[in-house]
């Protein structure tokens, strides 16, 4: 059974897609499988990989508003980020990213909506 926030992240990705023929930019919209339960060696095998614990589920890389991109991390109501996705997230920050929690695909869609439409950054 699919989680709520999976499911909520999953009709980001599909709205995304219909979207790109307004917005180029959102093909660069990517997930980044660092959450879910895995198998211990493969866990292993991606921990030597370079899987990091914290890094943020989706990645826009493309400058808008002063930032060099977009990084979201989605969540349902009641979860909060761990203080290593809170670590993460001020890293992020302090390296020019805009980074934003969402708790629905609604939440989400607006923050790539705004962001999209802000000034570019030549």
């Amino acid at each position: 059974m699919k989680s709520r926030e999976a499911g909520e992240q999953e009709a980001l990705i599909e709205w995304a897609y219909f979207m790109e023929a307004q917005f180029p930019e959102l093909e660069l919209l990517y997930h980044i499988p660092n959450g879910g339960s895995r198998h211990r060696i493969e866990a292993i095998h991606l921990k030597q990989q370079g899987v990091k614990a914290g890094v943020p589920d989706l990645h826009l890389p493309v400058a808008r508003g002063g930032y060099h991109s977009l990084y979201i991390e989605m969540k349902v109501k009641g979860n909060r980020p761990t203080p290593k996705q809170i670590h993460w997230h001020m890293m992020l920050v302090e390296q020019g990213n805009k980074v934003e929690v969402c708790y629905s695909f609604d939440e989400a869609k607006n923050v790539l909506l705004d962001y999209l439409k802000s000034t570019r950054v030549e």
